[in-house]
């Protein structure tokens, strides 16, 4: 499964920024091993399920360190028997684009 979240606590001082509340979240992600990436919006990481909630609960804790409450925004693509989907999926889009733009020149 591909899940994409964003985490960010809330309810702490207005001068605290989340940019490290965030790092912290990251971090856990990067210290599982499973396939990840960041963005400026969302985290996405690749596994099974258990192993990817479980780090997602431990992001979600990290974050809770910085604030007396948390926001977690969570979407998943589960599609049991299929690996490598963090990536095959962008390059199948990649190779979509690139088709069509070829078809419309």
């Amino acid at each position: 499964m591909i899940v994409a979240f964003s985490v960010a606590p809330s309810g702490g001082s207005s001068s605290d920024s989340v940019h490290d509340a965030v790092a912290a979240a990251v971090r856990v992600v990067r210290e599982s091993g499973l396939p990840n990436r960041t963005s400026s919006m969302f985290t996405e990481l690749e596994g099974e399920w258990d192993e990817v909630m479980e780090v997602v609960r431990r992001a979600t804790e990290a974050v809770g360190a910085y604030g007396s409450r948390v926001s977690l925004v969570l979407k998943a693509d589960i599609r049991p028997g299929h690996v490598g989907e963090l990536d095959g999926k962008v390059e199948r889009l990649e190779a979509a684009l690139e088709r069509q733009q070829l078809t419309q020149q």
